[in-house]
């Protein structure tokens, strides 16, 4: 089975140097992701689409975030199959990544593709994301420029999990599906709560005569 952008112009149009290390992940998931759990049977031929494009439709947001700011620094809360986390530190070579993860399972897998794909710039939490933000109550880490996530939770729970690890001015930026302003309009309260402000949704483009997905941006307080 073949994946439908396999060798595609597009890949590198949009990748550009992070592509190497990304088909070497590609690879991976071609041939480990479905059997240790990491996507599902159909997504197989439709990795670059579905799984790694989609990530990478963050990157203009987390590079327009930190801007001028003198720590690059991003958590990935509820990493998985390395979605968004892995593929955005493939991207940002000058960012400083952590990616959060409680399963014992889903942190091998992770250290498994840092290693192959050679990413200095990726730390590996097992935890969850209120362990961590636990961490930085007590100044024993520094808050974070951007926040990303995937699939992770409705943004009920999602506001409590990821605004408390950003800094003031730092940026949730979470990748949603079309359901995404539903769960804005329902999380009104839990946002503002946990210091959120300005929460939106943006249309990110994802390749050409590709389906765009969908981001949730909530700025911090």
């Amino acid at each position: 089975m073949t994946d439908a952008l396999e060798g595609s112009p597009v890949l590198s149009e949009i990748l550009g140097d992070a592509l190497p290390q990304l088909e070497l992940f590609h690879k991976k998931l071609e041939s480990e992701g479905e059997p240790r759990g990491l996507i599902g049977p159909r997504d197989v031929d439709i990795i670059w689409e579905r799984h790694i494009l989609n990530s990478a439709a963050i990157v203009p947001y987390v590079q327009q975030s930190t801007t001028g700011a003198r720590f690059k620094t991003v958590a990935d809360v509820g990493s998985g199959g390395g979605f968004p986390g892995l593929v955005a530190a493939a991207c940002l070579p000058d960012h400083k990544f952590t990616l959060i993860e409680p399963m014992e399972r889903r942190i091998d897998w992770l250290t498994e593709c840092v290693d192959l794909m050679g990413l200095n710039n990726v730390t590996l939490v097992r935890g969850r994301s209120d362990e961590v933000i636990a961490q930085v109550r007590k100044h024993k880490i520094h808050p974070f420029a951007v926040v990303t996530c995937r699939a992770v939770a409705p943004m009920t729970k999602l506001s409590g999990w990821t605004l408390p690890l950003l800094k003031t001015s730092g940026q949730l930026i979470a990748l949603k599906g079309r359901s995404a302003q539903v769960e804005l309009d329902k999380a009104k309260d839990q946002i503002e709560r946990f210091g959120g402000r300005n929460a939106r949704v943006v249309e990110a483009p994802v390749g050409p005569n590709l389906e765009p997905t969908h981001v949730v941006i909530v700025d911090k307080r």
